[in-house]
């Protein structure tokens, strides 16, 4: 009678084999997956702060072509030179080392004579989501600013 409980202990045993590794294959695919959301979840919030910081240096360089004429005439308010801020802001992107389709993309969103407001685009790839998402992310910035004199 003794050899049988032995059987079945043994049956048990063997029927066990295997589950840890499927335990450990199913954390290491949860723990690639959070991995690839914190990372990329980074990525994307430091892109986001770049397209900013660069829309706001973007704003300023723009809103520092002022009429150098209005100036010497002697008037408080110095205009800027809004008609030039496309041309400005394509230079600050170009020099802040955007690609082509992004450069392209930022412009000036509304300028006048005391104030630019600027948006710039940033195109990126995801580093580990790109397993399940093949494309490229696009974030934009914007900023404004104006001529203070004084």
């Amino acid at each position: 009678m003794s050899a049988r409980p032995g059987r079945r202990a043994g049956r048990r045993a063997r029927g066990d084999r295997g589950s840890g590794s499927a335990a450990v294959l199913l954390f290491a695919v949860l723990f690639l997956a959070l991995a690839a959301f914190v990372i990329d979840g980074g990525l994307s919030l430091a892109q986001r702060e770049r397209a900013a910081d660069i829309a706001e240096q973007a704003a300023r360089y723009a809103a520092q072509d002022l009429d150098v004429e209005a100036i010497r005439e002697g008037r408080d308010d110095a205009p800027l030179n809004y008609r030039n801020c496309g041309r400005r802001v394509a230079a600050y992107v170009r020099e802040a080392g955007l690609s082509g389709p992004d450069a392209a993309a930022s412009h000036c969103r509304s300028a006048d004579t005391e104030r630019v407001e600027v948006e710039v685009q940033l195109t990126y790839r995801p580093v580990l989501t790109g397993l399940f998402y093949d494309g490229a992310i696009t974030v934009h910035g914007t900023s404004t600013a104006e001529s203070r004199t004084g």
